[in-house]
This record gives structure tokens, C-alpha cells and sequence, in this order.
């Protein structure tokens, strides 16, 4: 039994203690005994099995990897450094393939009782390729009982790359600035400097240099002037957040966006330790999405037909499969991915590349998503749970204005919704808190000219999606608003459609509600996701390693929600988000995909990103103390706030029980260098288009570094989870969320109209997503909803916090943390098995698990499981 109840908490291994004979018979020299883990470079650009052996032979023989121990407390008055130990040797004399996983070597240090207490680490690789070194446990320490660990997790590259300087790397306890034992004070300052860079030149795969850019490398105007896009970042009109910098030189036909790699297959620079190694094929994340996209999606249009005529044929996609014989899977990642995980794909019995599963949509019934209430429904507990608002007054209203896009006022009236509120009146309705909005006029309006101009294949309105709330705690769809703007030919159009199953009206409402969730797939992706998760959090990550130490307790804090990101981020700036990547392809608003992401930035403030906060923000939810959290929920039965609200309150209790370990008072936070010089980059440079706008927390108490850093970390973990590992539960049936709309509304005694009478469903088949678009897609979503087996989950001891310090007092709060998450599992379980709660379900049968923590599962199960919250954007 735990001190958390019948929660078992996860212990790092504790090294027994050992006694310290004298070495040589040396009185004061002692023997400390450590080991060493490590992992050797995966040797993929060999593709000839016996050159592999016979380079990897001659690399790993022989003493090429030097390790030396610092004095925390000791100095050299000559150098004023730290004083250091004798350097020691450890070398791979066996050879276990090559692809080995971890190793682990014996290594014995010197070291003298004059020297004090070890506090650093010097590792110097003398190798010719680099190596991954995850940690040295000494097991016994003089003054450091019973053991001292480094956690390193870094790629060591040969050192005279690096102008033969060691990499440094600091014990598991943390130091605020101003307590930096003396022996460290210089490695401090000199590791922090390393990584900041000087800003210029082109960085190198092995430089380990964080800096910060603009995007202005999604397009290519040097092969196409077509594929010209605007440079996000740096200005008002298109705001964003930064990205990592590559300092590649700038275009041929325009020096105000970057020139892109030589090579197709050449990734974005990002700083090495963002690269993990992954030995499992489903945990090679952004380099199997990138190999992916370049290699299997071009061959999709070759298998799949041109349009869908009926739900059978698009029921038909899950028997087909993409079959291997269609590519040569060795050209599918030669260059992407390492050549075990290759050869772990050709040896599959399987004879098909890609399976479509059947997604959980409709597993249970074939025909849920065509019915209202679940339309309704996903709009609380599906994919893009955070975009509906409570009406606050009627009838919806634009802040664009009327002289470019038309009446700012919506043409919802009464008349088009009384019908269907319980007897209520609209006001009473409204002032009961029982309308709700998903409200996609401003964000689209802007760009809907110049999306249906586009082509003759692309065509899209603004929507208004309004619901009503039932006495028993559902929503019913009343009304769908689908708009045009002015142009120079037509007035602003703005037409009303509301429920209906069967005749004229039927066949219009199918069609309305498909175009309505055009609009919020294209929301979800772009906004809710791209924007609101990966993009944010980059500059974050960046700022953390400029200015906060290893040793800053902060740092480890922070860095298990970083994992895995800003790889999956470069990846994304090449094959997702790019000119005529898979958003562009698969998405009406083609080239204006993320520039239109860049306008919703304009409004993004970070005291809003907390869930307590956008829910008020949205009137889902009104502050009251007597409430659960502190909160009275608009609509109790809402799955995500309902979760969300419990994993938000964990958290917050986690970074407030940790931080006060550190700091005692207000003035600790204003006092600590590292934290101010951090928070003050975050805002007026990686955000630095936002730096004037509020919304920042000023980082001048605890309980604001409590509330910023909860956020984003909530930002980077939960809802990042609520908004990508359901993707293909929901997406992965295209008639449920469509991506892409290719034709409008047809006009009332038009051939379309009459050839929509004929058949609605083949019809909406026809406006929508063709055969290659969805498949694209659906293939894309089912890669990115799939969880890695070595996923490190919220509140799991792999990959956390935990791992990285053994300071007093970590152990006990992050079980605290652990065991809270843990019974945030049984109450999400017990509440999906409440039949009352009709929103957890719905016809769709589909439960409600995104926000379900799976902490406490030891079968590390990875797939399509839609349950498990990672700590980081690392898919």
C-alpha cells in the first residue's frame, strides 16, 4: 500500500550503497563505480548489411569515449572552474547488429576527497559517428549517498566536429541561479550560451543551436510561382508564432522567403536532442509521417476511383487496403527512416501497406452520423469540442465589416427556430443559456471569394451551426446559416436551413449540415490543432533552452511536454502545411490553409488557454465557488469540460506542490535571472507579434508562474489529446467529417437541383471529399491517431519529471499527481457507463476516452486505442 491510497507509484531505481576502498592504497582516492546507458547511431544510410557490420566493427572497437567528473563545490584558483577528476574510458567491444538498443558499460572514475561532490559530467567522443547517451548512475558517491545520476538523453557527435569541446552535462538535482554550487557556475553559463548560438549562418545537423524564424518556408516560388505563400510571422496583418531557425539561404525569386533543402528528402534543421531515438517502427513518429506522405500518398489516386457514387463504395475503402506491390517499400523511406524499420515492414504478413480500419464511427451503426443527434452531439465530445460558444445574444452578430462581406447581423430569425425550443421563445431560450453556436462566419468570410475562385473544384460558405438544448441535457440542431460575400457581381447571400429528413428540405439539410462540418474540419485542423497546439508551443520550447538551465527545476518541469514536438513540426512544414502538402490538398481553403490560421492567431492570448478560462471565455461555463472546480458548467453533460476540468485541477495541484519545493516567496520568481530572461523572450520574441496585446502573465509571483506553466502544459498534453487521437475515430469516415467541399448549394430548378432530388446521398457524395482526397487524408489521420507503444503518458514515471530529478519532495507530490490522474480514470469510466449521460455516447456508440489519462496501464498498448493522455505534441 502506497502512501496514495491502492495507487502503486513507480520508484526510480535506487542504486545500493557501496563502501569506497582507496585506490592504490592512496588514502583520500576513492574508486566510484558507475554505469553507463547508451545507444548506438542507427547506421541507415548503409544499405549493405556486411558494410554495415565491418564499418560499425571498426568504430566501435577501442577506447573512444572519454568521460570526466566535476567538483560541484570545489574551484581551481588558477582557472576559477570547477576542479575535475581524472578522465576516464569506456569502449563497445561486442557488436549486437546494427541497430542495438540500449547499452549498458561498466565505467570506474578516480576520485579524490579534495575534490568534493561530483556535479557535472565532460563527455568527449573520440568515435566517428555519434551515439545517443541517455545516462551514467555512479553507485556510490562520497557526500552524495547512495548514488548520483545524469540523465543525459543527448546525441554525442565526434567532438572535433564540435571544435573538440566536451559536452557537459549536470547531476539530477537542481539549482535555481542564484544557488548554483560554485564548481558549476562557468558550465552553467557556458552550456546556456552554446545553445543560444550567435544568430547567423546556416545552421548544421549536429549544431545544437536554438533560435527562432519566421514561417517563410511553406511555399516554393523558385520551382512555381504558384506555390508562392505568404511569410506568417512578423507583421500585424499575418501574425504567428516562430518557428526553429534553419538560416538556409533565402529564395532565388524572392530574398523574403527561405530557399528550401537541396534535396527533397533533406529534413528542416532542428537542434539534434529533438530527434529521439525510436526503435519500435509505430514510434518513429514525424520520420515515418514524412516517408508516408512522400511515398504512399502519390499512389493513393491509382487505386481509388475518381468519385464516390454511394455509401457502399466509400464502406468499399476499408476492404481495399494499399496494397506493398504498388511501391518499393525500401524507396519508401531509404532516406526517412532507419533500414530495421524498413526491413520490419517487408517482413510483415501482411500483404498491404495500409489497412483502412473501420473506424469507430460507424462500427456500431452504419448510418449514426446522418442522424441529428450526433451531428449534434460530436460538437460537445467529438473532435473540436472547444469551438462551440454559449449565444449570449440574438441572432449572431460579425465584427468584419458590412461594406466588404455583407450584413454583420445573421439572417437566423425566430420564425426559423421556435419551432424546435421545447416552447421557449428565443429570448427565453438565450437568457436561459440554452442556444449555442458554432460560429465560423468571421473566421472563413474573409477568404471565401478567393477560395471559390480558386478552382472549379473548391467551394465553400461561412457557417453558422445553431443548437438548443434539451431538457434532458442534449443538443438538437435548429438552424445552419451557409454564407456568401459580396462580390462584384453578387450581393452577399446568406441562406437558412433547418431540419428535415425526408423530400426537398431533407436533401438540402444533408447538405447543409455537410458543409457545416467542412467548416469545423477545417477549424479543427487548422486552428484547434495546428495553431493552437503545435505552433504555440514551439516558441516555448525554444526559449526554454536559451535561458533555462538543465539544472533549472523549471527546465525539468517543462522539458517531458517538449518531447518528440519540434520534429514532428519540421516534418509538418514539409509535408502537411506546405504548398500543395496534405492541408492544402485535402482541405478547402487550399492555399490559404494556414495563412488563414495566422488571422485566428491575431485573437490568441494566453491567460485563455487554460480550460477554465476558454470555457468562461465561451460562456460554457460561469465562475461559482459552490461548483465542482469552481465552475457551473452551461451544459452539465459536456464530456471534454467535464474531464478536462479534473485533469486541469491535477495539473494545477502538480506544478503548484513542485515549484513551492523551489520557491518560498514572490520574490524568488522576480529574483531568478533564468526565469525572466526566458519569460521575457517568450513574449517579445517567440510570440513577439502578440508582445503588445494582453493577455501575458507578467511572472512576477508564484501564482502566476503556477497558472503560466499549467497552461502550457495543458496546452501540450490534454489538449493536444482531446483534439488529435480521435481524428480517425470520427474522421476516418468521411461522410462524418468531410475536408473538402467541391460544389455549392445547387440553385432551386438548376440540372444540379434535379440531379440532387434524384439521389441526396450521392449527391453529397459528389460535393464533397472525392475517393483520392478522403482516402489522403484518412490515411494521414489514421497515422497521426495512432499512439506509440513507448508512449509516455501523463502522470506515468517513463518520460517524466520523475525521471529527472531526485530532489526531496519530487517523489511525493508526483504521486500525488499520479494517484489524482488515476482517479480521474475511474470517474471518466463510471461517467461512460452512466446512461443518463447521453452526450458520453450518443447514437454513434463512440465513448468518450480522449481525456481518459491511462496512467495506470502497464501494456503500454499503442495504436488506434482513442484513450491516453501523452505529455507532449509528439504526433
Amino acid at each position: 500500500m502506497s502512501l496514495f491510497g491502492n495507487i502503486s507509484v513507480p520508484k526510480i531505481p535506487t542504486i545500493p550503497t557501496i563502501s569506497f576502498p582507496s585506490k592504490n592504497g592512496n588514502a583520500g582516492e576513492f574508486e566510484i563505480k558507475g554505469e553507463v546507458v547508451l545507444m548506438k547511431a542507427y547506421l541507415a544510410d548503409v544499405t549493405d548489411y556486411s558494410a554495415t557490420v565491418a564499418n560499425a566493427v571498426s568504430e566501435l572497437i577501442g577506447q573512444k569515449v572519454f568521460l570526466r567528473l566535476v567538483s560541484s563545490d570545489k574551484i581551481d584558483q588558477d582557472s576559477g572552474l570547477g576542479k575535475r577528476g581524472e578522465e576516464e574510458s569506456i569502449s563497445w567491444n561486442s557488436l549486437d547488429g546494427p541497430m542495438a538498443g540500449d547499452s549498458k558499460l561498466s565505467v570506474s572514475f578516480t576520485w579524490k576527497a579534495e575534490l568534493g561532490v561530483p556535479g557535472a559530467l565532460l563527455v568527449r567522443n573520440a568515435h566517428p559517428r555519434e551515439f545517443f547517451l541517455k545516462s551514467l548512475s555512479l553507485f556510490a558517491v562520497p557526500g552524495k549517498l547512495p548514488a548520483l545520476r545524469f540523465v543525459c538523453n543527448s546525441w554525442i557527435y565526434p567532438y572535433y566536429f564540435l571544435n573538440e569541446t566536451e559536452r557537459v552535462f549536470f547531476s539530477t538535482q537542481s539549482h535555481l541561479p542564484n544557488e548554483t554550487p560554485v564548481g558549476l557556475l562557468s558550465l552553467r553559463k557556458r552550456e546556456l550560451a552554446s545553445l543560444r548560438g550567435n544568430g547567423t549562418g546556416e545552421r548544421k545537423f549536429l549544431e545544437r543551436v536554438y533560435d527562432y524564424d519566421f514561417y517563410n518556408d511553406l511555399g516554393n516560388p523558385d520551382k512555381n510561382s504558384d506555390l508562392r505563400r505568404e511569410v506568417l510571422g512578423g507583421s500585424q496583418d499575418l501574425p504567428y508564432p516562430r518557428r526553429c531557425r534553419t538560416g538556409r539561404a533565402p529564395s532565388k525569386t524572392d530574398r523574403k522567403f527561405e530557399g528550401l533543402p537541396l534535396l527533397p528528402t533533406t529534413q528542416n534543421y532542428i537542434p539534434p536532442d529533438e530527434k529521439f531515438p525510436h526503435v519500435n517502427l509505430s514510434d518513429y513518429r514525424a520520420n515515418f509521417v514524412r516517408a508516408f506522405a512522400k511515398k504512399v500518398i502519390p499512389t493513393i489516386k491509382d487505386i481509388f476511383g475518381d468519385e464516390f457514387h454511394s455509401l457502399k463504395e466509400v464502406k468499399a475503402v476499408y476492404s481495399k487496403g494499399i496494397p506493398k506491390a504498388l511501391n518499393n517499400v525500401m524507396d519508401l523511406s531509404r532516406d526517412l527512416m532507419p533500414l530495421q524499420m524498413v526491413k520490419g515492414l517487408l517482413s510483415t504478413q501482411d500483404q498491404s501497406l495500409i489497412n483502412f480500419t473501420v473506424p469507430q464511427v460507424i462500427k456500431v451503426d452504419e448510418l449514426a452520423w446522418k442522424k441529428d443527434e450526433e451531428f449534434a452531439r460530436q460538437a460537445l465530445s467529438g473532435l473540436n469540442p472547444m469551438a462551440i460558444q454559449c449565444l449570449q445574444s440574438f441572432p449572431p452578430t460579425s465584427s468584419l465589416g458590412a461594406e466588404l462581406y455583407g450584413p454583420q447581423e445573421s439572417s437566423i430569425a425566430a420564425e426559423h427556430i421556435e419551432k424546435n425550443l421545447g416552447g421557449l421563445t428565443v429570448q427565453q431560450a438565450v437568457e436561459a443559456k440554452r442556444l449555442f453556436v458554432l460560429d465560423y462566419y468571421d473566421a472563413y468570410m474573409p477568404y471565401i471569394e478567393r477560395i471559390n475562385k480558386e478552382s472549379d473544384e473548391r467551394k465553400m460558405y461561412a457557417s453558422r451551426t445553431l443548437f438548443f438544448l434539451k431538457d434532458e441535457g442534449t443538443l438538437d440542431v435548429v438552424a445552419i446559416e451557409l454564407c456568401l460575400p459580396h462580390t462584384s457581381l453578387t450581393q452577399a447571400e446568406r441562406n437558412v436551413y433547418t431540419p428535415a429528413q425526408d423530400g426537398e428540405e431533407g436533401a438540402l439539410w444533408l447538405l447543409a449540415k455537410a458543409h457545416s462540418r467542412v467548416n469545423d474540419a477545417g477549424y479543427h485542423q487548422l486552428i484547434s490543432h495546428w495553431l493552437r497546439t503545435h505552433a504555440v508551443i514551439e516558441p516555448f520550447i525554444i526559449a526554454t533552452h536559451r535561458h533555462l538551465s538543465k539544472m533549472h527545476p523549471l527546465h525539468k518541469l517543462l522539458l517531458p511536454h517538449y518531447f518528440d514536438t519540434m520534429d514532428i513540426n519540421q516534418s509538418a512544414r514539409q509535408i502537411l502545411i506546405n504548398a500543395n502538402g496534405v492541408i492544402e490538398s485535402g482541405f478547402t481553403p487550399y492555399r490559404y490553409a494556414i495563412e488563414l490560421s495566422s488571422k485566428a492567431y491575431k485573437n490568441w492570448k494566453l491567460n485563455e488557454q487554460g480550460l477554465p478560462a476558454d470555457l468562461i471565455k465561451r460562456g460554457m461555463a460561469v465562475a461559482d465557488l459552490t461548483a465542482p472546480h469552481g465552475l457551473r458548467l452551461s451544459i452539465e453533460d459536456y464530456p471534454y469540460a467535464v474531464d478536462g476540468l479534473e485533469i486541469w485541477a491535477a495539473l494545477k495541484q502538480w506544478v503548484s506542490d513542485y515549484l513551492s519545493l523551489y520557491y518560498k516567496s514572490d520574490n524568488a520568481i522576480k529574483e531568478d535571472a533564468e526565469v525572466q530572461a526566458w519569460w521575457k523572450e517568450v513574449v517579445n520574441v517567440g510570440h513577439g507579434d502578440l508582445k503588445n496585446e494582453s493577455g501575458w502573465y507578467e511572472m512576477e509571483s508564484v501564482a502566476e508562474a503556477v497558472e503560466a506553466i499549467t497552461t502550457i502544459i495543458w496546452i501540450a498534453s490534454a489538449h493536444h489529446a482531446a483534439v488529435n487521437f480521435g481524428q480517425y475515430a470520427y474522421g476516418g469516415y468521411m461522410p462524418n467529417l468531410p475536408t473538402l467541399s467541391r460544389r455549392l448549394i445547387p440553385e432551386q430548378h438548376s440540372l444540379d437541383y434535379a440531379e440532387m432530388m434524384k439521389d441526396p446521398i450521392d449527391f453529397m457524395l459528389s460535393s464533397v471529399s472525392n475517393p483520392n482526397q478522403a482516402t489522403t487524408v484518412m490515411a494521414v489521420l489514421e497515422l497521426l491517431s495512432k499512439h506509440s507503444t513507448d508512449e509516455a503518458y501523463l502522470g506515468q514515471v517513463k518520460g517524466s519529471t520523475h525521471e529527472l530529478t531526485d530532489d526531496d519532495g519530487i517523489e511525493q507530490a508526483f504521486g500525488k499527481f499520479s494517484a489524482a490522474l488515476a482517479g480521474v480514470e475511474n470517474s471518466v469510466s463510471e461517467r461512460n457507463k452512466n446512461s443518463n449521460l447521453k452526450n458520453r455516447y450518443g447514437p454513434s456508440q463512440v465513448p468518450y476516452t480522449l481525456l481518459y489519462p491511462n496512467t495506470t496501464d502497464i501494456t503500454r498498448e499503442g495504436g488506434l486505442t482513442g484513450r491516453g493522455i501523452p505529455n507532449s505534441v509528439s504526433i
